[in-house]
């Protein structure tokens, strides 16, 4: 009897191997957490250590109902854990970048996404979930290529003379999935939108018809909640379900504190997108 197509599948796409590290500091390994069953099936990423050695801040954070409320003590033991409002006492005196805290990293990251901050956001996805960043102003795709030590340069100078900034963005990703999982109780994923303007310059590695592909994405994303919010932003939507977990941050999750009430800071990998154009 004849073999079919059906009777051997194709092999599932994995995630290359320049697209990850050999070891991070989360619960799961790169290969798997950047890969398309992950982001079918996905189950929480928490940082190693992160929320026992603050446990007294989650206490403060099941205390209260109100979103406004867990924001408010976030900021606050933020500024108090790390001495965000007089970085002199933890030493900080006389230094360049000692109010480089994780709200101007993000900002900054919101302003550029290409600049110090943004290289510093993509150095700790490397360094905490193993992903390797693929674009900072241009593709990264060697060590020995003039790009890389672009953003590498940008990288230390987006971390040097900062008060444990890597720490604070630890903390900031373990409240984003406290307050998500307090927002869409028994939700795993949220819909997410991108608008691009080519879209043959991402890395496409399979086409699943006229409107769906498999893309590696840059190891951190940013998109928005709101169709119409992607459509300022290129030609091309790409639309995805994304697994709450790999999202860092929405602007929405600190009321007040920072623009963009729908953007969404999303760590990359394997996705399945769906692609519309105009």
């Amino acid at each position: 009897m004849a073999c079919t197509d059906t009777d051997n599948p194709a092999p599932e796409i994995t995630l290359p191997e320049a697209a990850r590290l050999p070891i991070n500091h989360c619960s799961l390994p790169a290969a798997v957490l950047g890969g398309l069953e992950y982001q079918r099936h996905p189950v929480p990423l928490p940082l190693d250590g992160v929320e026992e050695l603050h446990a007294q801040l989650f206490r403060r954070l099941r205390e209260h109902d109100a979103t406004k409320e867990r924001a408010r003590q976030f900021t606050a033991y933020m500024s108090a854990c790390f001495s965000l409002e007089h970085p002199e006492d933890a030493g900080l005196s006389g230094r360049k970048r000692k109010h480089a805290t994780y709200l101007r990293t993000l900002r900054g990251w919101s302003f550029d996404p290409d600049g110090r901050e943004a290289a510093a956001l993509k150095g700790w996805v490397e360094s905490r979930f193993g992903l390797t960043a693929r674009h900072h102003a241009a593709a990264l795709r060697g060590e020995e290529e003039d790009a890389y030590h672009f953003y590498a340069r940008a990288r230390a100078a987006g971390l040097y003379g900062t008060n444990a900034l890597e720490a604070q963005l630890d903390l900031l990703y373990a409240y984003a999935q406290y307050e998500l999982a307090c927002r869409h109780p028994g939700k795993t994923h949220l819909r997410l939108y991108r608008g691009v303007s080519r879209v043959e310059e991402h890395e496409i590695l399979e086409r699943r018809g006229k409107r769906r592909a498999v893309l590696l994405l840059n190891n951190l994303n940013s998109f928005t909640a709101t169709r119409e919010r992607a459509d300022e932003f290129g030609d091309y939507i790409l639309s995805a379900e994304v697994p709450l977990a790999k999202i860092v941050f929405g602007s929405d999750l600190l009321p007040g504190r920072l623009q963009g009430e729908d953007e969404y800071m999303v760590i990359g990998g394997l996705y399945e997108v769906e692609l519309a154009w105009f």
